[in-house]
């Protein structure tokens, strides 16, 4: 499986081929997730017992993570922080994607004091804003951790709307330079017309060579200029089996 890298690449009007998002100017004021999210349901499940009950989970965490990003938005809007909270949640979605971390979390046995510990030591590391770390601490508190990814992916999408941007994902075999993704990006923003564009960038060493790209909401559009695929098309052109890789 491909190892998935965030990268912070994104193309804005004014600079094609910046190199990372720059955050609103000004400084931020004051703001906390707490406080926006007061009244959030902790919407903590028991287990489903039936099989028709499974899908009721699923649609109550949906919600829930609709709900936390919708709230976190509404800070990072106040605070000008748009760009910066979507790079920390980034990185909080790549903690997360480790099921341990958001177990350890949801566990109600695990005291408190060490779940604190544990969410002042990611917020460091990774240099979250205030109102991120409140973010986490509302949702460790209310034993949502599972549901990480999930509000970083609502967050993006509240995040793309409000700011016009399309977001692709890029990969190669190799890590592409950053003028080769400034190409790229101004590539999807010409045929998507959006006002802006970032790129996840991901290696994938099947490839063999070259790269594809992937955008769209669901990520359904698809341009593939990689070796693999010419070789793909040979090998169907001259009625040849498929080569295993």
């Amino acid at each position: 499986m491909a190892a998935l890298r965030l990268a912070s690449f994104t193309l804005h009007p004014a600079a094609a081929a910046a190199a990372s998002p720059s955050s609103a100017a000004g400084t931020p004021r004051s703001a906390s997730f707490a406080r926006a999210a007061r009244g959030l349901p902790s919407l903590r499940l028991a287990a489903p017992r039936r099989r028709g009950d499974l899908a009721r989970p699923r649609a109550a965490a949906e919600a829930a993570a609709e709900s936390y990003a919708s709230a976190l938005s509404e800070v990072a809007a106040e605070n000008g922080t748009l760009d910066k909270t979507v790079s920390d949640l980034e990185k909080l979605e790549k903690i997360f994607s480790d099921e341990a971390v958001a177990e350890f979390f949801d566990n109600p046995t695990v005291p408190r004091e060490e779940k604190t510990k544990l969410i002042d030591e990611i917020a460091k590391s990774s240099e979250l804003q205030p109102h991120v770390v409140n973010f986490l601490n509302v949702v460790v508190d209310n034993f949502r951790a599972g549901i990480v990814p999930q509000i970083v992916a609502e967050f993006e999408n509240v995040y793309n709307a409000i700011t016009g941007t399309e977001v692709a994902t890029v990969t190669s075999v190799v890590q592409l330079e950053s003028q080769d993704l400034a190409q790229i990006a101004q590539h999807v923003q010409k045929m998507t017309g959006a006002k802006n564009v970032r790129l996840k960038t991901q290696l994938n060493p099947d490839l063999i060579a070259g790269f594809t790209v992937q955008y769209g909401r669901d990520g359904s559009n698809l341009i593939d200029m990689s070796v693999r695929k010419q070789i793909e098309e040979i090998a169907s052109e001259f009625e040849m089996p498929a080569v295993a890789f």
